[in-house]
């Protein structure tokens, strides 16, 4: 950038050109025979008989003129004057200027996030990217006999959007549930993805072999899908009488108390 005049030195150090003491207060500064125009008084380093002088006390700038505060005489000596360059002023940094490797670690914090953080920035795999759940209302008289899988209320959508950010689907139901006895309390439920396409997951066994007319258990059931498609995925819990045995069970409860649904996705 140009300047009008003397281009100030940026933090460089420079022995100004000798003066002579004479009978007067005020001298002419110059660098290299071109008058020198500090910025103030305390950019210089002016050394009197031995002396370092103070700046705006023992001596003051205007323009290029160094005034002391008394005038000297031939017999004064002006042993030096340096000038200790510009202070560096960063002003606003230009678009891009900026690298990482300039910003210290963990400069960045929550306060400096003016918004949210884009998808395609989270890319470890630990990260969540997409969380949602959903509240499944119970009902106690809702009951099945199938010895076949059967859907329950038990189920979640997630947006084709949110799938678009993910590699990988965790899906998880906690409940509580109940099988009537027959010879056994059992009862077999899965997570089943009914779109975009047919997918079975992990099957979990609940209930007893033994004991009073019913069985009440927690019913947790995860479902781990790293095989997306394309579109709204759609996942349910499946039931029916463990291993497709009749005697297995007598009723078997679909929802019997309120739930939850959580997907995470990664």
């Amino acid at each position: 950038m140009p300047f009008i005049g003397t281009q100030p030195e940026v933090g460089g150090y420079s022995v100004l050109d000798a003066l002579t003491a004479s009978a007067t207060a005020s001298y002419t500064l110059q660098l290299n025979s071109a008058n020198f125009v500090p910025s103030s008084a305390n950019q210089l380093l002016v050394s009197l008989n031995g002396v370092i002088q103070k700046p705006n006390s023992s001596f003051t700038i205007s323009g290029s003129t160094l005034t002391f505060s008394s005038a000297l005489t031939s017999s004064d000596s002006i042993d030096f004057i340096i000038s200790m360059g510009e202070p560096l002023l960063v002003g606003t940094p230009s678009d891009g200027a900026v690298s990482s490797a300039k910003i210290a670690s963990s400069a960045v914090t929550n306060a400096k996030l003016a918004g949210s953080i884009t998808d395609a920035k989270l890319s470890a795999p630990g990260v969540v990217k997409h969380m949602q759940f959903v509240e499944i209302t119970g009902d106690g008289n809702a009951v099945t006999t199938s010895t076949s899988y059967v859907a329950t209320p038990v189920t979640i959508t997630v947006a084709a959007a949110d799938v678009a950010k993910c590699s990988k689907l965790v899906v998880t139901h906690y409940s509580t549930t109940r099988t009537n006895k027959n010879t056994h309390a059992f009862q077999e439920r899965r997570f089943q993805r009914t779109a975009p396409s047919a997918a079975n997951y992990n099957t979990a066994v609940i209930g007893s072999v033994s004991g009073g007319s019913e069985s009440y258990d927690n019913a947790n059931v995860t479902a781990v899908d790293s095989a997306l498609g394309t579109g709204d995925h759609t996942y349910t819990v499946y039931v029916r009488k463990a291993y497709g045995t009749a005697s297995y069970a007598a009723n078997v409860f679909t929802n019997y108390v309120s739930s939850y649904v959580v997907v995470w996705g990664f």
